[in-house]
């Protein structure tokens, strides 16, 4: 079935996109939600004068989107997250206002929790990218580190303590 999102939906396509999805989807999650709408042919006329009048509208809006992608793209932000003991699975989750307050005490830029990407939480430690949707043709990327500061970090071992292999034949 085609459809015409009303917002943006993860896995699905951005808003004003004319997406195919299976009949039950539309019916079931997103005709209920407000997410979307049929795409018949009175619609998609109506789709073309709305998309007009927004391209006009978001020319500045592109600009400062851009700006703000330059600075935030490939940036790491650090999140704290508690886990039991040998375990990486946290005890909560990393939720996208989580990465939202991190974004704006580490990188001093201001976003939108509904422009994070987040398909799910995050609940595991480690460098998770996230997706940052700042305008509808402009995304950035965003590392987002959870870490735990009670967690013992094993010192790396330096290659000059291990013997190499000719060194232990000589022996």
């Amino acid at each position: 079935m085609k459809v015409i999102l009303n917002q943006t939906v993860p896995k699905v396509g951005k808003e004003g996109s004319v997406v195919t999805v299976a009949d039950g989807f539309a019916r079931n999650y997103l005709f209920p939600r407000g997410l979307a709408i049929l795409a018949d042919k009175n619609q998609l006329r109506a789709l073309e004068r709305r998309q007009a009048k927004i391209a006009e509208k978001t020319a500045d809006q592109k600009a400062s989107a851009e700006a703000l992608k330059a600075e935030l793209n490939g940036k790491t932000v650090r999140i704290e997250g508690k886990v039991g003991k040998d375990s990486t699975k946290l005890f909560g989750a990393i939720t996208s206002q989580d990465v939202v307050d991190a974004i704006a005490a580490q990188l001093g830029k201001t976003v939108e929790k509904k422009q994070v990407a987040l398909i799910e939480p995050i609940k595991r430690l480690g460098v998770h990218d996230v997706e940052v949707d700042l305008h509808p043709q402009v995304d950035a990327i965003v590392k987002v580190d959870v870490y735990d500061p009670n967690a013992v970090v094993e010192a790396p071992v330096a290659e000059e303590e291990t013997p190499a292999e000719d060194e232990l034949v000589e022996a």
